[in-house]
């Protein structure tokens, strides 16, 4: 599968998917920010980031893909364990980042694991706007433990929290605007597109905050032609925001 498809939508706003957090997940976004302020002769204006049914991936990529959006030494992600070993911390380093422009993150109840890392930090820092529906709530570290039969035992040691103290564990992210893909079939909803980690038989348990207050599937295709982006009702809601925020925002210089 391609990790990162985009997409120059109208006049000036990105489009960029990421499909899954793989190996090359983060230099294929580099060439993707090239190529769209190439076609854009400049910087872009907006960006929509559709994290929506990403599974996850590598924990690596997803620190890399925030870190293009946040300033050097934001904390992005944080795990806490029983052991002190299981405690790692990850910050935004030192480099390019990408202007200040907005951002409209989608997401929804196949959002997991990484993508759900990447819109926890920056809505956290208030970075970007997350816009879709509730995602999955996959907010446990797995360690393998090899035996002495060439086997292994994945055994969770950690939980991951958001810069602000929120676990994700079966909780998920939550919106800052809630928006529900009305394409979606009653029939489908049925058979189970909303499933998500706290549905699951034995799912592990969010547990205590770890600081902070608490804040209060959908069918995809892997990548959208023109048509699809005009029958895309979450991305169309994402496209009306960035562009009464840039209407707000010139509003405002002018005053």
């Amino acid at each position: 599968m391609k990790s990162v498809k985009y997409k120059m939508l109208d006049e000036g706003f990105g489009y960029i998917r990421i499909a899954e957090f793989q190996e090359k997940t983060d230099d294929d976004l580099v060439k993707a920010f090239q190529d769209l302020k190439a076609k854009n002769k400049g910087d872009l204006r907006g960006l929509v980031l559709d994290l929506r049914n990403d599974p996850g991936g590598l924990l690596d990529q997803a620190v890399r893909v925030a870190d293009h959006f946040l300033d050097d030494g934001q904390l992005i992600v944080y795990t806490k364990g029983r052991e002190k070993d299981s405690d790692m911390r990850f910050t935004a380093r030192k480099g390019d980042k990408e202007p200040h422009y907005p951002i409209v993150v989608l997401i929804n109840s196949g959002s997991a694991s990484a993508s759900e890392i990447v819109a926890g930090a920056l809505q956290d820092h208030k970075r970007a706007a997350i816009m879709g529906t509730q995602s999955f709530g996959k907010g446990s570290v797995q360690t393998i433990i090899p035996l002495s039969d060439n086997s292994g035992l994945r055994l969770t040691t950690a939980r991951y929290f958001t810069p602000s103290g929120r676990s994700i564990q079966a909780k998920g992210i939550t919106p800052d605007i809630i928006v529900e893909n009305i394409e979606l079939s009653a029939t489908e909803k049925k058979e189970g597109m909303h499933i998500r980690e706290k549905d699951l038989e034995n799912h592990f348990e969010a547990g205590k905050q770890d600081s902070g207050e608490e804040k209060q599937s959908e069918k995809l295709p892997a990548y959208k032609t023109d048509e699809q982006i005009k029958s895309d009702y979450q991305l169309l809601r994402a496209m009306d925001l960035l562009k009464g925020w840039d209407i707000l925002k010139k509003m405002g210089s002018a005053s």
